[in-house]
């Protein structure tokens, strides 16, 4: 099975940029769709965006549409988070999700989950 280790968190000021990257090993990441999802502090874990094993169909939560995007490198085995024009509300320990059938918005579609990683944005 595989394994998820996410990296790229930190603290960063509104309208600031960050990458957060989802590292795959045991098995190569392209035999999954891969999600990344968040929960912010007191709150349920919310889906954010998904990406299809060929990188042809991706989705976003309508809060980041605009500013996340999501990629992958199959070669590199890694999934990628590119978050801009970053907002308080966007605070929250990002997760990054593998399925290795159809991935959907739910967390119950995943499989696999990495620890995450903490995003912070400061006012």
């Amino acid at each position: 099975q595989v394994q998820l280790v996410e990296s790229g968190g930190g603290l960063v000021q509104a309208g600031g940029s960050l990458r957060l990257s989802c590292a795959a090993s045991g098995r190569t990441i392209s035999t999954y769709n891969v999600a990344w999802f968040r929960q912010p502090p007191g709150k349920e874990r919310e889906f954010v965006a998904t990406i299809s094993r060929s990188g042809m169909t991706i989705y976003y939560t309508d809060s980041v549409k605009g500013r996340f995007t999501i990629s992958r490198d199959n070669a590199k085995n890694t999934v990628y988070l590119q978050m801009n024009s970053l907002k308080p509300e966007d605070t929250a320990v990002y997760y990054c999700a593998g399925a290795p059938v159809a991935g959907g918005m739910s967390r119950n579609e995943y499989n696999y989950w990495g620890q995450g990683t903490q995003v912070t944005v400061s006012s």
